[in-house]
């Protein structure tokens, strides 16, 4: 898990975490917002494949598995719990070390409860 800035675009913030991609991983599934040419590279290098539907502006369709791409919906239910926490949906932290361990502390007790 990475923390970035809240205006900082979802591209970039992939990018700093080329180096720790799993190789072990088959697919990625991804929203809009990860869809460029440099981070489709970066996962095929590795041995994972993209499953990121294509902005509406790019020039050449990229295919992907729309089916694959609708069990993204976990993850956004996985946020949706977390912004359930106040102390995560307000951000009552200034530093964020402490604010990502009530992130990680918030994730683990809503992954055990269910």
């Amino acid at each position: 898990m990475l923390l970035t800035e809240g205006q900082m675009s979802d591209h970039l913030g992939a990018k700093l975490m080329y180096e720790s991609l799993p190789t072990s991983a088959s697919h990625l599934i991804g929203d809009k917002g990860y869809d460029s040419d440099e981070f489709r590279a970066a996962l095929n290098a590795k041995g994972i494949k993209p499953c990121i539907p294509p902005r509406k502006n790019r020039n050449t369709h990229i295919s992907y598995c729309p089916k694959l791409y609708k069990t993204r919906h976990k993850v956004e239910n996985m946020f949706g719990k977390l912004k359930d926490w106040r102390r995560v949906a307000t951000r009552y932290d200034r530093c964020a070390h402490t604010f990502f361990s009530a992130i990680c502390i918030a994730a683990t007790v809503i992954f055990y409860l269910n």
